[in-house]
Parts: C-alpha cells; structure tokens; sequence
C-alpha cells in the first residue's frame, strides 16, 4: 500500500499547538508502520460525498481526515473534530478528467458564497458599471487543460477582476495560478513532461507532485512532518521543474521577484546535475556564510532519503571557497582587512598632498573601481568605465587620485599581502592555466550580490563546459553590489535568462504592496531586463498594516499588541521575525518583544535554534528567510534611507544608487513575510513609506 501525505495536511499541521502536533505525528508514524493497526480508530465520514474519507482519532479533540483504499492511505487534514468532519465533508479525491492529476478539489454545491458581496453606505445613483468576465471567450476545453474542475467551469467563465481572488481560493493550484496569469496577461505553463508512468498513476502526474508525496520511509515522513514550513523543497512545481531539468548551450540566470523560488530551483539544480552526472563534483554556494548555511539544513533535508548525493554537493559561501582553493592551487595566503587598507589610503593621500577628497570617497573608489577590477596601471584606471559610480573624474583628477592608489598597492605587494578581490583574480588566472577545474557544475544562489572578482573567479571555474554555471537571483535585491557587466567578464546569459513569474510565499496583498517600492522593471549593464509587474502570488491574506507614531513607546506598545493579537490567532513564535534597519534599531525590537512577554533572541547563524523564539535580525541579515509574519520596525526618517550613508558619500551624484540599494532593503524586509505584515515608524517616517502607501 502505497502511503502518502498532502500538502493540506502539512498546512493544517502548522496551526495546531505544539502539543497537539506532537501527537499527530505520533499518530501519523504509527499510521506509515502498521495502517491496518487494530489500535487505530477509524471512522468514516458518513457525510462526505467522497466515500473513501475517514477520520483517525489523535487524542481528546484532535482529528486525522485520511483518505483510504485498497492501494493507498492518504494523509489530508488535521483539525478539532467539528472542523476536521467540516473539511472532509466539503471536498473530495478525483483524478482530472483533461490532465489526469489527481486532486482534493472543493464540492462546489458545499460553497455558500464565492462572490463575496461588499456592503457601503448609501449614496446617490451612480450609472450601473458591470465588469466583463475575464474568462469568457476561453473555450470549456482550454480552460479544463489548465486544471479547472469541471463543476467550477460556470464558475470561472463568469469570473471578473472583483471575484477572481475569492474564486482562485477554492480551485486546485494549477487553476488558480493558471488563471491569475489569464487575467495578468500571461500564457499560463501547461505541464508538459508527463511519463508514461504519470499517465497511469494520477499522483505523479507534474501538478500531482507539487501536493502529494509519496512517503517511501519512515525518515521521509519525519522530515515532511517536521518541516511543514519547508514543504516548498519538496514540492517542486511543474515549471520549476523544467528549468532545473533542462540542458543549456551556456551560462543560465533565473531570475524573479521575492518567493518565487530561485532558492529552491538551485537547490534542485545542484541535486539533479549530481543525480544526472554520478562522477561529477558540484558547487553550491552564495555571497554570505549565513545563507550557505541556511542552504545546508535545506539541503540536508531535499536529501534526508539520497544523503549519498551529498557527498558530491560542497555548500559554501564564496569568500571560503576561494580561500580553499588558493592555498590549494596557488599557495599560502594572508589577506588585509579593510581598516588597514582604509589607513594606508589616507596615509598615502597625505603624503601625496591629496585634497579635496574625504577618506569616504578614496575608499570607496578603491573598493568599487581599482581593488574591483584589478586596475595594476595608470592607463588601466584612466580607461576604465566607472560603471555604478555617478561620481565624474576628469584626467587630471584620475591622475592625482592613481598616485595614492598605486601606493598603496606597492605597500600591499611590499608586505605580501592580498586583498579578497586580489585573492580571486589570481585564483582565476591559476585556474585558467589548468586543463582540470575543482568543479564540474556550479550553482550560486543570490547571485544579484556577488562581487566583480568572485564573477571572475566562477567564470574560470566553469569555463571547461557550456553548461557548468548556472545562476538564481533577483536585480530587485541587490543589497551590497555596485551594478557591472557580466558579459564583459565572460558570463553571456543572453538568451538564456529565465524569469519565475509565481509567488508561492507571499500573498498577493504582500506582494502587491511591497511591489510599490521598485520601478515596474530593472535593467542590468548588459541590457538584460526584468519585468515586476507579471508576477502573480497564488492565495490571499490580510492587508499589510502600515502605522506612524507619535512616539517609541508607542511604536513598541503596537508592536508588543500585534505580537499577542498574532500569537493568539495561531501564529507560533518562531514563525514570526522583526527586522530592523541597523544595529542601532535592535533596542526597540527588543522592547517591544519584552512588552508582549514572548521569548525572544536575536538571529544567529544556526538556523535551527530559532523553535518557540521569536527571531530579530538586521534587514541586511533577512536575505534568504522567511516567516509566517514580520514586522519590519523603526522606518523613521533618517532611519531609512540611512542618513550615515547619505552623509558617507562622497559626491551627490552617487545619492541615486544609494537611495536604490535602500530600497532593495526594505523590499527585501517586507518580503520575507508570507501571511502578514506590520511596518511601522516613528514621526517623521521614511519617505519610502508613502510609496508603500499610494
């Protein structure tokens, strides 16, 4: 009997207590060991149209909704008896009659109100305005091959921009993403690669897979229960899945917005490419140590049943892989750190008699432009284009200021010493000179915040085969990195750019909102552009709540309020984060944590230490997280935009970029939330919060 677990059941699972969690999954292994258990109490749902529902008792109150016959046990829902009976009675099991998946689809009869009327105070006559449907010239066939329940077909034709949402809630995924992108303008993906297994088994049919697996162990199990938020590494989606799987002539980024899954296509790409090629070692990395561990325990649990595939698989972020690599392919490394490259630039600019350039500027220069690109001449630095610096310099200017810079590059060799740009370059060049590379594919996550010499570096690194390199990032997240050009470095993606248009963490009130900080689409240096406005999230949720205060206390008080308001709905503590901008605002999270009487603890590296806390990090430390609900405090004037970096910059020319950048962080903030979202401030706010407003 073959025995499985829906992602219904998954979600159900998360808005139970602790407590009552701990016995579902008790219930649930026992279940998978011995379903034909005496001990087990099942009980039909005599109400149910689909007569193969049954209930499980837990303990006390708490239901196990299965679904069960000769060839399989389904795990569906868990709930209180009433709402657990409820759910069972309103829904049923069938294998689409055009694509052949299986699906839980609602009974339409059981639906009281789809078309959620809304009610206003009287005012006078205004001419009647009806909506045209947006589905009504698609044919019944059509609409049926994007997975569109038969009985709902009525439904769906009448739909119009006010309805749609309310409808989408009550239709298999595949037809409520299918449809949003209808109405967006889109062409909807229609999965394609079915086997011939799928077309005999509806739960492995490519819509089936992204909601039911089949649980061939015990260890696959206690990973789908002990992970409900994390289902999303599991469930790979159709189109997802093609571009994983598919062969490139070339260099491949995949691009999209907040939640859409870049992280997860990655993982599923390093993971297939070590199935597909069984002798070949693959790279999975990022620019930070805390991402590359937040991509190990995902890893750790894609592979909790093939832990052998992850021998092959090295994770780790880019500054330590390149050290790794040198001191085995180059030699013994020391690098300088920033301050002492910061007191050799001003003690070469007095020397020189430098003016009229603040230390700011000298270093940035040197960061962003000379130590960047390797500049080693005076006719390198003259030439080169100053892409990202707004700042303009004149020869003569460049001339003054190569003096300083070509100082202190003579005081680093003196001291052999490298920078982590120096590191790289020279890596790459070893790496160029050899017939063999450390790796035989590469894939970088947030690859929109890499440095110019860590893409230097991967461009030798996977310069052996067309497609070694494969990247996943979002231009609208670019928090650390000055824009460059990939082609001038030898990465060409053109013509192989994909976008990932669905939004599966983040509810469209979220989405939509957050949307508001960045332009309707963001180009590369290369010309490469990426559309926002196509996006589509596939479920509701609340409206995101937006408040200024007259005061901290005030702010904190809300926030405290918010907290409990959350916790007493079902949110767990550890589902929920507060971001901050700096250091500075952590104070404040914490008060107001305080105030509510949770727990709390600021986020640290290790990424599964945060159960039954709630997690406060900087906006700079979210990349790569997400809760069920965040609250991103503190966004005061001079707050955000931060008025330290408007002060540090060395020209007003430069004012544009950092005003994108601190934007991209606030979007990265909002962002991480999937059910509900809290912004706040103090008065005077953010001027980036009336954008969020309009």
């Amino acid at each position: 009997m073959n025995f499985l677990i829906s992602s219904t059941f998954n979600d159900s699972l998360t808005k139970l207590t602790g407590e009552e969690q701990k016995a579902v999954k008790t219930t649930a292994f026992d279940l998978q060991m011995n379903p034909a258990n005496p001990g087990m109490k099942f009980h039909r749902v005599d109400r149910a149209k689909d007569k193969n529902f049954w209930s499980v008792r837990v303990s006390g109150d708490i239901r196990l909704i299965v679904h069960k016959t000769g060839d399989s046990l389904l795990l569906c829902y868990t709930d209180h008896h009433d709402n657990a009976y409820h759910w069972a009675e309103r829904r049923k099991l069938e294998t689409h009659p055009k694509t052949g998946a299986a699906q839980i689809v609602e009974i339409r009869e059981t639906v009281q109100e789809v078309f959620v009327p809304q009610y206003v105070e009287a005012a006078e006559p205004q001419p009647e305005f009806k909506k045209s449907a947006l589905f009504a010239t698609h044919s019944e066939d059509e609409l049926l091959g994007y997975g569109v329940p038969p009985e709902w077909l009525a439904d769906v034709k009448q739909a119009d921009e006010d309805s749609l949402l309310a409808l989408a809630d009550h239709l298999p995924e595949e037809a409520s993403e299918a449809l949003l992108e209808l109405a967006t303008g889109g062409t909807p993906v229609v999965a394609s690669s079915v086997t011939d297994e799928a077309a005999t088994d509806p739960f492995e049919h490519p819509d089936a897979r992204r909601r039911f697996r089949v649980m061939t162990n015990v260890e696959e199990l206690e990973q789908a229960l002990e992970y409900p938020w994390e289902k999303w590494t599991v469930f790979l989606h159709p189109t997802q899945r093609e571009v994983v799987e598919r062969d490139y002539s070339g260099p491949v980024r995949v691009s999209g917005t907040a939640g859409t899954g870049k992280t997860i296509v990655a993982l599923h790409r390093a993971v297939y490419l070590a199935r597909k090629h069984p002798d070949a070692r693959v790279l999975l990395t990022t620019f930070s140590e805390a991402l590359a561990q937040s991509l190990r325990v995902k890893l750790r649990r894609l592979l909790v049943s093939q832990p052998s595939l992850g021998e092959r698989i090295d994770v780790e972020y880019m500054d330590a892989v390149g050290k790794r690599l040198y001191e085995r392919n180059v030699g013994k490394l020391r690098l300088v750190d920033a301050e002492t490259v910061c007191t050799l630039l001003k003690e070469e600019a007095e020397r020189n008699g430098l003016e009229g350039y603040s230390l700011s500027f000298l270093n940035s220069e040197w960061e962003q432009i000379v130590d960047a690109w390797q500049l080693d001449s005076w006719e390198a630095y003259r030439d080169v284009k100053r892409l990202g610096r707004k700042s303009r310099l004149n020869e003569a200017k460049r001339e003054q200021l190569w003096a300083v810079f070509s100082s202190v590059q003579q005081r680093l060799s003196d001291d052999s010493v490298l920078s982590k740009c120096g590191m790289f370059s020279q890596l790459a060049h070893q790496l160029g000179k050899s017939s063999r590379t450390p790796y035989d594919f590469t894939v970088v996550d947030e690859a929109q915040d890499i440095s110019i010499s860590q893409l230097r570096f991967l461009a030798a690194l996977g310069s052996h085969r067309a497609d070694a390199l494969f990247f996943t990032g979002d231009l609208g997240q670019r928090i650390f990195q000055q824009p460059f050009s990939w082609s001038s470095l030898g990465i060409n993606i053109r013509g192989r750019s994909k976008t990932l248009r669905v939004n599966y963490r983040t509810s469209h009130q979220i989405r939509a909102q957050a949307d508001r900080l960045l332009d309707p689409e963001i180009s590369d240096m290369d010309g490469n552009v990426e559309k926002r406005t196509d996006t589509i999230s596939v479920f509701n949720g609340p409206a995101p709540a937006l408040s200024t205060f007259d005061s901290q206390q005030d702010e904190i008080d809300a926030v405290a309020s918010k907290l409990k308001e959350w916790v007493a709905d079902g949110v767990f503590p550890h589902e929920i984060g507060i971001f901050v901008r700096s250091e500075n605002e952590i104070p404040r999270a914490l008060s107001a944590i305080e105030t509510s009487g949770l727990m709390h603890q600021l986020l640290s590296d290790s990424f599964e230490s945060r159960s039954g806390k709630v997690a406060v990090s900087t906006m700079h430390l979210a990349k790569g997280l997400e809760y069920r609900a965040v609250i991103v405090m503190a966004c005061d004037d001079e707050v955000m935009p931060s008025q330290e970096r408007i002060e540090a910059i060395g020209d007003t020319a430069d004012l544009e970029d950092v005003y994108n950048t601190e934007r991209y962080l606030l979007y990265v903030a909002c962002t991480r939330a999937r059910d509900y979202l809290m912004v706040t401030s103090v008065e005077p706010a953010s001027e980036f919060l009336d954008d969020l407003l309009l």
